[in-house]
């Protein structure tokens, strides 16, 4: 074993283990470090309480009289906890979180100082925009930014820090970060879903929509994985042999949880209940040191601000425990890539999820429209909603025989797919008496029976009902969530608002009765997208041709599925529902399609450099120690020391072939990412980093990999799966 892997080992077996207490309740603990309506009704005057309330259910806009009075009430909470320094935390387009801390100090005069945090400064704050991804919409001299408060999410304390959730929006009013299109799409869906809700009862006022997200990771020791230049830098191995054991066993699915990952889950738990977050589920996922947190399901602003909380404090806390957490998606070939499946839903204000049936033919009319509609508004934006999950690190997971397919298709169960088809079936224009009572009774009645039997899921779809939400399941472990729910809000916003004018236009013009006109447009909707249904394997290649036939996309990398975001469908889509104008659009592409290429290009940099810097001067020295065993074989047996070292020969031989293999990859790779370093269209370079570049990870990979097999195991350099994925 080499110096480095040994020190590494060493420190990681030495370390004793933390110990985590339990005494607290978690219900105890939730949201004390949330300024959450508690904590208001219990600093804040009626008056101001009553604006903020009104502000976070009806979007009321709040005066600056009112934002002085909750600043004042925030500061006094915040120093009761010791807390020194506030800031605005926003999500800007790096795909983190940013913040910048400014303290409650201030100097009076005559050597005295307060603690001062205004209306001013928890409203608006003019952070430098400069740095940020822009995508054209500023100049790198225009520096200005904004910050605004966004009620709707809680403010919270970490650390001896009041952060402050809020939108980030450029000078002349584009949105720069994730929060703003997402808190418009929002709006759409609540307005478009409001609308159709009052068919079948007046008093829904608002329909939220919810998402419960479902976090996979995995946790590799610190020391180890700092020991890999390649999972410092890009988050993934861009080498490294298979194990003799990995996940081929499926013992660790759902096995016992390891004592120290279980002590990182405890104290991050904990960590967890204090800002809010509703954790609830924890287990091993497939792959080994692969593990997977769930909360219950929230608001979508809410759960999306806090997916992106438990990201940043996932890494603080597994640091604390000598852990290093990896979401990417992929961070070791041949064993389980992450995903972050998002379980999506809509909700009115009267307390009813629209995607579950409810026990009256009217309460499951009510479910077939947004169930329908739902699965129309997907079969018309595929494209789009697959867009919205691209990323370079979710090209290794789609489409990959263990994650759902790059195919954007639904899976809603053998006993819903029945009830569509009998709704097929429906006459068109008025039905009989006979008709309605049928369809009521015989097919719209039966729902909830039909769904007490529809347990069984499929994992190869990447859009499943299961039973009263859609689980988007394609969506990447690294994603900020507000991205695809972006998307999807959106989508079916635009589609419920296509509905509603059709069944106008029926009832006032065609003299149908509301019933009738439902009946008719979700028989026109079901017969429409039929082709996104999918029940079978998706994995499979059959379900490749068979996708094709259907006219659905198969967009397997990045740069193919990003177009879609810029297509005059995608920008009059946007425009329309108010979620984003063209600039925003545009700019959201270009930050996106030069994202991917700034990764593929990290990561040919760090390949390049591991493969010559530390696999071949490996190879070459394990050679050397060969060829010296050879010459000291021949000095005592002679011109018969062939006879000897017949296995030396072989192996020096197929040593010098792979460092041959890997000299000439690794220099074909540098020159082609040279060439597509002097290509100035974005998408042009992203093309060529995909298709010309990235196509050598492999080929490199291959002859490192085989030569990890032969070199002395003392002398290797890189730490192996074995002990990143078994060191526990």
């Amino acid at each position: 074993m080499s110096k480095i892997r040994f020190q590494a080992l060493a420190e990681t077996l030495n370390r004793k283990p933390i110990a985590i207490e339990e005494n607290s309740r978690r219900s105890d603990l939730f949201g004390k470090n949330v300024f959450n309506e508690s904590t208001m009704r219990q600093y804040l005057t009626k008056e101001s309480y009553i604006g903020v309330m009104s502000a976070i259910e009806h979007g009321t806009k709040i005066d600056r009289k009112i934002a002085d009075q909750v600043s004042s009430a925030m500061k006094e909470w915040a120093l009761s906890k010791g807390v020194t320094h506030y800031t605005h935390w926003f999500q800007p387009l790096t795909g983190a979180t940013a913040e910048k801390h400014d303290a409650f100090f201030e100097t009076i005069g005559g050597g005295m100082a307060i603690e001062k945090f205004g209306g001013n400064q928890l409203v608006q704050q003019e952070p430098d925009a400069s740095s940020f991804p822009n995508g054209g919409i500023r100049n790198t001299f225009e520096a200005r930014g904004y910050t605004a408060w966004d009620p709707t999410s809680p403010a919270f304390i970490y650390g001896t820090t009041l952060c402050v959730p809020t939108i980030f929006v450029s000078y002349t009013g584009e949105a720069l970060d994730y929060k703003t299109p997402l808190l418009r799409a929002l709006r759409a869906v609540d307005d478009a879903a409001t609308a159709i809700c009052k068919y079948f009862d007046k008093n829904v006022k608002k329909v939220t929509s919810s998402l419960g997200w479902e976090q996979e990771y995995f946790l590799i020791d610190k020391a180890l994985a700092s020991s890999r230049p390649d999972i410092t830098l890009t988050g993934r191995t861009l080498l490294g042999h298979s194990p003799a054991k990995g996940q081929q066993l499926d013992d660790h699915y759902f096995g016992s949880i390891p004592t120290r990952a279980l002590n990182f889950m405890r104290d991050l738990e904990t960590e967890c209940m204090l800002l809010g977050i509703p954790v609830k589920t924890r287990h091993n996922e497939v792959a080994p040191n692969q593990f997977e947190l769930a909360p219950i399901y929230e608001e979508s602003n809410l759960a999306v601000d806090h997916n992106s909380l438990l990201m940043d404090v996932m890494n603080k806390v597994a640091s604390r425990h000598n852990f290093k957490v990896l979401l990417h998606e992929k961070p070791f070939a041949g064993v389980n890539g992450s995903g972050k499946h998002n379980n999506w839903s809509l909700t009115t204000d009267t307390g009813v999820n629209l995607l579950s049936p409810g026990k009256t033919p009217m309460s499951n009319l009510q479910f077939l429209v947004f169930f329908v509609n739902t699965i129309k508004a997907v079969y018309e934006n595929e494209e789009l909603l697959r867009a919205g999950i691209a990323s370079a690190s979710n090209d290794h997971r789609l489409g990959a025989n263990e994650a759902p397919p790059a195919i954007i298709s639904v899976f809603i169960g053998e006993q819903l797919t029945k009830v569509l088809q009998e709704l097929e079936g429906v006459s068109t224009g008025k039905l009989s008496p006979e008709e309605k009572t049928d369809l009521k009774l015989n097919v719209v009645g039966k729902i909830p029976d039909v769904l007490l039997d529809n347990t069984d899921r499929n994992r190869t779809s990447p859009f499943a009902f299961t039973g009263n939400k859609f689980e988007f399941r394609a969506v990447g472990s690294t994603a900020n969530c507000a991205n695809p729910m972006t998307v999807l809000n959106t989508i079916v916003a635009k589609q419920l608002k296509d509905f509603k004018n059709k069944i106008d236009v029926l009832i006032e013009n065609d003299g149908l009765k509301k019933d009738e006109a439902i009946f008719n447009v979700l028989r026109e909707y079901i017969k429409a997208s039929k082709n996104i249904l999918f029940e079978g394997n998706g994995y499979g290649a059959e379900w490749e041709k068979e996708a094709k036939k259907r006219g659905l996309s198969n967009n397997k990398t990045t740069p193919e599925a990003l177009k879609a975001k810029i297509s005059k469908k995608a920008i009059s889509l946007f425009e329309e529902m108010e979620v984003m104008n063209k600039i925003e659009v545009e700019a959201r592409y270009e930050i996106e399609i030069e994202e991917y290429t700034l990764r593929i290009q990290i990561e040919a940099r760090v390949l390049g450099d591991i493969a010559g810097n530390h696999v071949i001067p490996t190879a070459v020295k394990y050679q050397n120690m060969l060829i010296e065993n050879v010459r000291g074989l021949k000095d005592i047996f002679g011109n018969n020391y062939q006879k000897h070292a017949k296995e030396q020969l072989k192996l020096i031989e197929k040593i010098s072939e792979h460092i041959e293999a890997i000299h000439s990859k690794v220099d074909e790779m540098v020159e082609a990412r040279k060439k597509a370093n002097k290509i100035e269209d974005i998408e042009a370079k992203a093309h060529a980093y995909c298709f010309d570049v990235k196509p050598y990870f492999d080929e490199i990979r291959y002859h490192c990999d085989k030569l990890e097999l032969m070199i002395d195991d003392e002398l290797w350099p890189l730490t192996k799966y074995r002990e990143l994925l078994f060191t526990r």
